[in-house]
């Protein structure tokens, strides 16, 4: 089975340690700082409100975060043997099994952004078995054209069905993994807790990914800073600072995370119409949304894209996007239309 699940954020968002662009407020009498953290879905989070202490008098969040996450985690993990998901992995096709409200908000966005962009496909997983992927592995032999268009061909949410009644798969051996969802439904789902009292200013970190909202003590916007893709190994330089206003922010790129065999570069991301991992110019992917798990998914989409694609994806769907690609002359950036007033 399939052991992918909630990749590091491929390009995690500098967050400048989370104290130089993201320091709390020192005057207690205008606003209060509630910072938390802790490990999940094999990363971790770090986790900030801003509020008058009134409003935080009373108030314990991290019991109530920590369940919601120990949840999606249960639900989404395929590294734990009786999760919802991998119980799902295991049915045969036709069957349908009933499940729970997380688990289908996570598969309907997961289909609908498969069938919208063709690139993010959840059921990857025996494809990305083939090539040899995995935690701290990489392909040691490219699969032949006839094994990888016999996958192909077995994989895809087209097999998916999704009812009333639960989820069912139509094909044998079909698995899922939300490795480009979950994480930024974990954030999606921490952000309604922190709403539900009546919190409004916030941050919340999973992996590199991340949900803004509101501002800062003194009426301070947040600012998040994108890395710069082709820094030197091991040092982390500042590419662009922004301003996302209340949104989720995802960003995805394959500059850190690559392999050589034959003599050719691969990314580890791959393709689900063409079987094969991306080899083109685009570097990192920065996508705006109020959802975090849509930002989550549409970064990695995007990613396999290729720069002129996600260009023209961006510009039809009116996303909020910036693209940074290689070319010969070094560098070259994009900002979407509907980007450009958060720079």
């Amino acid at each position: 089975m399939n052991k992918v699940f909630y990749r590091q954020g491929f390009v995690a968002f500098f967050l400048l340690t989370v104290t130089l662009l993201m320091a709390g407020c020192s005057q207690a009498d205008k606003a209060q700082e509630l910072y938390l953290e802790g490990k999940t879905m094999g990363t971790t989070y770090h986790i900030k409100v801003f509020a008058e202490p009134s409003k935080l008098e009373g108030i314990d969040l991290h019991p109530e975060i920590k369940q919601v996450l120990k949840e999606v985690n249960q639900s989404m993990s395929t590294y734990i043997p009786d999760s919802e998901i991998n119980q799902f992995n295991r049915l045969p096709a036709g069957q349908v099994m009933p499940i729970s409200d997380d688990f289908r908000q996570v598969v309907a966005e997961s289909i609908r952004l498969g069938e919208s962009t063709k690139t993010l496909d959840v059921t990857m997983g025996p494809l990305i078995d083939l090539w040899g992927f995995g935690p701290d592995k990489k392909p040691t032999k490219r699969p032949s054209d006839e094994a990888l268009a016999d996958m192909v061909a077995k994989i895809g949410v087209d097999k998916l069905q999704l009812s009333d009644a639960g989820l069912l798969k139509t094909v044998d051996g079909l698995e899922l993994s939300f490795s480009a969802t979950a994480k930024g439904y974990g954030i999606d789902k921490v952000a309604q807790v922190i709403e539900s009292h009546g919190l409004e200013n916030y941050m919340v970190e999973i992996g590199g990914e991340l949900r803004v909202s509101g501002i800062k003590p003194d009426n301070i916007t947040w600012k998040i800073a994108i890395e710069q893709p082709d820094a030197e190994p091991g040092v982390r330089k500042v590419h662009k600072v922004i301003e996302p206003g209340t949104n989720g922010i995802a960003t995805s790129g394959d500059y850190r995370i690559f392999y050589e065999m034959d003599g050719v570069t691969y990314s580890h991301l791959i393709d689900p119409v063409t079987g094969m991992p991306s080899r083109h110019d685009l570097v990192s992917v920065t996508v705006l949304h109020p959802s975090a798990m849509t930002a989550d998914g549409l970064a990695t989409a995007l990613t396999v894209m290729g720069m002129e694609r996600a260009q023209k994806y961006a510009e039809q769907h009116d996303l909020p996007v910036y693209l940074i690609a290689k070319s010969d002359n070094g560098l070259v950036t994009y900002s979407s239309p509907a980007f450009k007033p958060y720079l």
